[in-house]
């Protein structure tokens, strides 16, 4: 008989661990069978990680195809090859936009728009993983894909750092967008902090912290899962 939880448990993911090591974890402490998630967040990504538990794992198409939220940091003046501050440094410029600038050319990104998915990432390109490739120094042909950025709200601009909110559909490379930002300002940028505060209807408020889980006995998660 399997005794697998069936359900959502929605974790708020700490730096330094991929989507990934969260699940290995979580069926390796509670001896879950089946444990999955809804949509992966970089190593030094944070925030919301919807984990699927048991049978709950045959619903990961419709939690994919979630809208996700996110609060994000990147640096002017500055661009690396995987478009965040893990990657190797490629160009430096100087940072010449004034601040009404910058608004405007992020404001420029919001609805439908092409963007090419990064060579450090998880997608496959004729059956091989890009980060393996990129890895190698190997550079493959990425055709653009549409994806749409429905909310850009700049929260702050400190040259050279510029604090913003965005809202997305899935598919969407924050840090790709970031490098995007920064090639149309003429200088260069690569992200710094990225925190998902939202994955479709699940949000950090009902988020169990990482940290947490690690004490957590089965009656504890139990409490935690959301039926669906």
């Amino acid at each position: 008989m399997n005794n697998d939880p069936y359900g959502i448990l929605v974790v708020d993911k700490e730096k330094g661990m991929t989507s990934h090591d969260v699940v290995k974890m979580v069926r390796r402490r509670f001896a879950i069978k089946k444990v999955g998630h809804a949509g992966t967040l970089d190593p030094n990504a944070t925030g919301t990680l919807v984990l699927l538990l048991g049978k709950a794992t045959r619903l990961s198409g419709r939690f994919l195809n979630e809208d996700k939220e996110y609060a994000a940091v990147m640096k002017l003046g500055e661009r690396t090859d995987s478009g965040d501050r893990d990657g190797k440094l490629v160009s430096v410029r100087e940072v010449r936009s004034p601040e009404e600038e910058i608004r405007d050319v992020m404001a420029g990104f919001l609805g439908e728009i092409e963007q090419v998915t990064p060579m450090v990432s998880a997608r496959r390109v004729n059956g091989k993983r890009l980060y393996k490739l990129a890895r190698k120094g190997i550079e493959v042909e990425r055709k653009p894909k549409k994806i749409v950025i429905k909310e850009m709200e700049v929260s702050g601009i400190d040259v050279p750092f510029v604090s913003f909110r965005t809202v997305c559909s899935k598919g969407t490379y924050i840090r790709q967008l970031a490098d995007d930002i920064g090639e149309r300002l003429g200088c260069g940028a690569h992200l710094t902090e990225l925190r998902r505060l939202r994955s479709g209807s699940f949000s950090l408020e009902r988020a169990v912290p990482f940290s947490a889980l690690l004490n957590m006995n089965r009656k504890v998660l139990d409490e935690s899962i959301i039926r669906v």
